[in-house]
């Protein structure tokens, strides 16, 4: 298992834990967390759920893709260079612990 931090727009934090494969948006909307809309569920085509990835874990994790970073640029809340698409982030022992900001919109 696999420890994830959110911290909601109004700063309230949740943490919940995670089998190691499972994509940070699943594990979202799996413990009903507000602030992940998930529309396409996970397929890489909407934008919804869009986190702001604490810095010390940013380099830990794979590159946005091509399709994600186009996607990004559609968000309903402000892109920053720690911007990615929860679906794309899969949780692994690397990044146990990993801390997300989920922005104020996602749609």
């Amino acid at each position: 298992m696999a420890k994830i931090t959110f911290i909601a727009s109004n700063g309230s934090t949740h943490s919940v834990e995670t089998p190691v494969g499972v994509s940070i948006m699943k594990a979202a909307v799996d413990n009903g967390l507000d602030g992940i809309v998930a529309e396409c569920g996970g397929s890489l085509a909407c934008a919804t759920c869009h986190v702001y990835v604490s810095p010390e874990f940013a380099n830990r994790i794979s590159p946005a893709s091509g399709i994600e970073n186009d996607l990004l640029d559609c968000t309903a809340s402000e892109r920053l260079p720690n911007s990615r698409l929860s679906c794309q982030i899969r949780m692994s022992d690397d990044i146990d612990g990993i801390v997300v900001e989920i922005p104020e919109a996602q749609a």
